[in-house]
């Protein structure tokens, strides 16, 4: 099955490293003009220099003035995927406020402030759109540790679907997906010790961890016209995890 995004611009949070970019990447390929926000030149620098037709622009969306003023002038989008997203381990009773802040301004604070403006233009317009949230499978189950990321997550889902319901009637299209582990450059860094990786493949059926290519032709899918008739899903690609 082949997608194509020809005559669309695409804006894709979180671009420069991992699923971000290659999603990004990805749709370019597709023949879609793509917006790539990141907070690192050199990595936005590197991306542009791979993909030459890919616009991009250095912006730490957590800063919402800042965002409302570059994202506002930014042109036309007919697709968004939220992909930006930050977390960490850490037991609950050592959580302080500023990681509390510090994960809900990047996971759901900003990722609604985007979807927001993205939308605000599509209904100016009287235009159809696809906007991809990525969650996780943290949103899903309880995982240990990960209690501020799984609360974060949740919140990516509830309000996919509350937003769904909303603009449905405007035919602008609202999903996530919800992947396990999956290999990029930090994942196996993060789980490369098969000490820590057992547990967690054991719990999977398929008994391996997700690759990047799986999620973002999973995002490819959701964002075409191949999907027109699915919105407010959350989609997990896990390996089997949650049926568990």
């Amino acid at each position: 099955m082949e997608v194509h995004f020809n005559g669309k611009r695409a804006l894709v949070t979180g671009a420069t490293k991992g699923i971000g970019r290659d999603i990004a990447v990805q749709l370019s390929k597709c023949g879609a003009k793509v917006v790539a926000i990141g907070r690192s030149k050199e990595l936005l620098d590197a991306l542009k220099q791979e993909v030459p037709s890919i616009e991009t622009v250095e912006l730490d969306i957590s800063d919402w003035n800042r965002t409302e003023k570059v994202l506002s002038g930014i042109g036309p989008i007919d697709m968004l995927v939220n992909n930006a997203g930050m977390g960490w381990l850490k037991s609950m009773m050592d959580i302080t406020e500023s990681d509390l802040d510090d994960v809900f301004a990047i996971n759901i604070k900003a990722l609604i402030h985007v979807t927001q403006i993205v939308v605000r233009d599509l209904l100016k317009r009287k235009a159809p759109g696809s906007i991809v949230n990525l969650s996780s499978q943290a949103s899903l189950v309880g995982l240990l540790h990960h209690t501020v990321y799984c609360a974060s997550k949740g919140a990516v889902d509830a309000f996919t679907r509350a937003a769904a319901l909303e603009y449905g009637p405007h035919n602008i299209r609202i999903n996530a997906v919800n992947p396990t582990v999956i290999m990029t450059d930090m994942g196996r860094l993060g789980w490369s010790d098969p000490k820590i990786a057992q547990p967690m493949l054991e719990k999977i059926p398929l008994r391996r961890f997700g690759e990047v290519r799986e999620v973002s032709d999973a995002v490819l899918y959701l964002l075409s016209d191949k999907s027109s008739m699915i919105t407010g899903t959350c989609l997990p690609i896990d390996g089997g995890f949650t049926a568990c």
